[in-house]
């Protein structure tokens, strides 16, 4: 059976609100007694759940010290989505596709970030290329706070194919872009659409850009010239969750 580790208070509360079944056992900082982890404790307990109280230095190596928060859930594997089950998602899909698609994220903070938002926001898979991205490891978990569990991720290995096969469905692909003509705000975003943000500072890759639909910018009056990919992610699927819910 293969395992993983989720850690972080928020991380292991959703990991538990949502998937109890999955928890093999929780390793609890032994001398942290406070609320939070009281309430995470009694939960456990009531899901039959073993607990095993260790020490600081446990924790260090078993999260190749992150910021652990004092908590670790040894867990089953949530489902691993491949390339192959990308047309079963969205042929099952009862509305309208509303997909993320993240080229060459190599920071995990910004990846947890991300697949946090994309909850949040209804996203039905997030996309990301296999080669130079990183993919869901316990940081991102952790960032995402039980995100990681929940939203399909799929990497994929050419990722131009895959932009030319959501066009093929009919799928609109947006891609941002600091220089585009039109901004986000001028996009119409309530039909089927792909949202395509590039990396942290290179942005979208040459390729990528070319098999975009339109490309759009978020209008910038300050003096910073753009955002954080996490932020620009936000920014983006929730303007079109405002289009979508009218």
């Amino acid at each position: 059976m293969e395992k993983n580790i989720v850690f972080g208070i928020h991380a292991v509360t959703a990991l538990l609100t949502k998937y109890p079944d999955r928890i093999i056992k929780l390793c609890v900082l032994q001398e942290r007694q406070d609320q939070k982890i009281q309430t995470i404790l009694t939960t456990a307990k009531a899901s039959k759940i073993k607990i095993e109280l260790v020490s600081r230095s446990v924790l260090d190596k078993l999260t190749e010290e992150e910021n652990h928060q004092g908590i670790l859930a040894e867990c089953k594997k949530a489902k691993h989505y491949s390339e192959n089950d990308l047309d079963t998602l969205l042929d099952n899909l009862s509305e309208p596709a509303f997909l993320l698609i993240l080229d060459g994220i190599q920071d995990p903070h910004n990846l947890g970030a991300c697949l946090r938002t994309a909850d949040a926001a209804g996203v039905h898979v997030v996309l990301a290329p296999k080669d130079k991205s990183v993919g869901v490891t316990a940081t991102v978990s952790k960032v995402a706070c039980g995100a990681a569990e929940s939203v399909p991720f799929i990497q994929v290995t050419n990722l131009a194919r895959t932009l030319r096969e959501m066009k093929e469905r009919n799928i609109w692909v947006y891609g941002a872009a600091a220089e585009a003509e039109q901004t986000l705000y001028q996009a119409d975003l309530k039909g089927s659409i792909a949202l395509v943000l590039g990396a942290e500072g290179a942005g979208l890759r040459r390729l990528t850009r070319e098999h975009c639909d339109l490309l759009l910018n978020i209008p910038m009056t300050g003096s910073v010239s753009s955002l954080n990919v996490s932020v620009a992610t936000g920014v983006f699927l929730f303007e079109a969750v405002r289009q979508r819910k009218k």
